[in-house]
């Protein structure tokens, strides 16, 4: 690679790694935003990359931007119509007063909102509903707000939208969804329970300090709140529909969540100010810049060499590939976030044309992999977003310390399943 362009390259590296750095660390207390756009900004104005390469790159990120939007949406007209607070009060009766049945019913709610809504609407949908639901129970709310961060990736690879990575690792070769639940139903029930397993004895302390109120008053859910409920419902459904019809999700699910909340604001006879207000905008430009510091590192010829390697490798030890395969585009996720990782990653796939197994594991390792750091991955930056609008906060430190216990037994048995398989 540095005999392709020294210089450039060592500059563009050295750019996309202080960008990432800052997405990381905040400096400042800076939005990750700020950082990724600096680095794609000072890239284009040193003349590392072209300005028409930089606009590619986010243009590329077209069919993100608008699930991300139908999302928020979703979220932000669900949190004012009572939606979570409801829930809240019917999880909060349902643990009948143990903090430990409470964190399970969190889990599996987690795992089901991943599988049919995606690893992204759980960190914005259902993160505002568990602090919701903690706070009806006067329960410590990190615990359970752990729990959304880490369920969000580990169910990521239960359906094909359980992750829009895995639309972008397979491209145009999806798998049909009863050869992708054959291929992925076992690593996928092994990640899921690892990752409560682990989480669950590392939470153990605090949630044995923890009473759960069981006198909570229950919410009435208004007209406008079962609306609100009902979009999401449809929106899980219109999901299926397109990923069954091999369209992407963007636009659908943008669609979704635009018809759900005009509907409810036609019901309310009022508040769109206050929901484009309050809406995570940040999030849109964090993203541009991650795709457009990819578009760079793809101009150093790094998207070739893996290719390259990856081609090789899996000529002479397919299996040792799978393994490697997995564990260093895991890795790689951390150091660069899962979305520019999952595009270099489904490019070196489909370049190199390797077997279904090592598509596979580097799969599971774009979706597995981020739950080491805290912007592993783009749903773990939403939640991490979202638990601050509440007034919570997790240091990247703290995340992966807990990361360093999760993520590896879920990695190592989701691969080893997949090779079972």
């Amino acid at each position: 690679m540095g005999a392709l362009m020294p210089t450039p390259a060592l500059a563009i590296w050295t750019i996309a790694g202080l960008a990432t750095l800052g997405v990381i660390l905040r400096p400042f207390s800076w939005p990750e935003a700020i950082w990724a756009v600096a680095g794609a900004v000072l890239l284009v104005a040193l003349g590392l990359l072209p300005w028409h390469a930089a606009l590619d790159g986010v243009l590329k990120g077209a069919d993100v931007y608008l699930f991300l939007v139908g999302m928020m949406l979703l979220s932000e007209i669900a949190r004012k119509e009572g939606l979570f607070d409801w829930l809240a009060g019917i999880a909060v009766r349902h643990a009948r007063g143990s903090a430990t049945r409470l964190f399970l019913l969190v889990y599996v709610v987690g795992a089901l909102v991943t599988a049919f809504l995606s690893n992204d609407a759980c960190a914005v949908v259902l993160t505002p509903a568990v602090y919701a639901a903690a706070k009806a129970a006067r329960a410590e709310p990190l615990p359970y707000l752990f729990v959304c961060a880490f369920i969000a990736n580990a169910a990521s690879f239960v359906l094909p939208i359980s992750n829009p990575a895995n639309l972008v690792v397979y491209a145009a070769h999806m798998p049909p969804l009863l050869e992708w639940l054959a291929r992925f139903a076992l690593p996928s029930a092994l990640a899921i329970l690892a990752t409560y397993a682990v989480l669950r004895i590392s939470q153990n302390g605090a949630l044995k300090r923890t009473e759960v109120a069981t006198d909570v008053e229950p919410v009435t859910l208004s007209t406008t709140g079962k609306v609100a409920g009902l979009g999401i419902v449809a929106t899980a459904f219109v999901l299926l529909a397109a990923s069954a019809s091999g369209l992407e999700l963007g636009l659908p699910t943008f669609v979704s969540g635009l018809a759900a909340t005009f509907l409810v604001l036609a019901i309310r006879r009022g508040g769109l100010v206050a929901v484009v207000r309050d809406v995570s905008w940040s999030v849109l430009p964090l993203v541009a810049g991650l795709f457009v510091l990819v578009e760079a590192l793809d101009v150093t010829g790094v998207l070739r060499v893996i290719a390259d390697g990856l081609k090789a490798s899996a000529q002479t030890a397919p299996e040792a590939t799978a393994w490697g395969g997995g564990v260093l585009v895991a890795v790689l996720c951390n150091l660069v976030n899962n979305l520019p990782a999952g595009l270099l990653a489904g490019a070196a796939v489909q370049s190199a044309d390797v077997s279904d197994k090592i598509a596979g594991a580097i799969l599971i390792g774009v979706d597995l992999g981020p739950n080491l750091s805290v912007t592993g991955s783009l749903a773990t930056i939403l939640w991490l977003v979202a638990i601050r609008r509440e007034g919570e906060d997790v240091g990247a430190l703290r995340f992966l310390k807990l990361g360093l216990l999760v993520m590896p037994p879920a990695l190592m048995l989701a691969l080893a399943g997949l090779l079972l398989v």
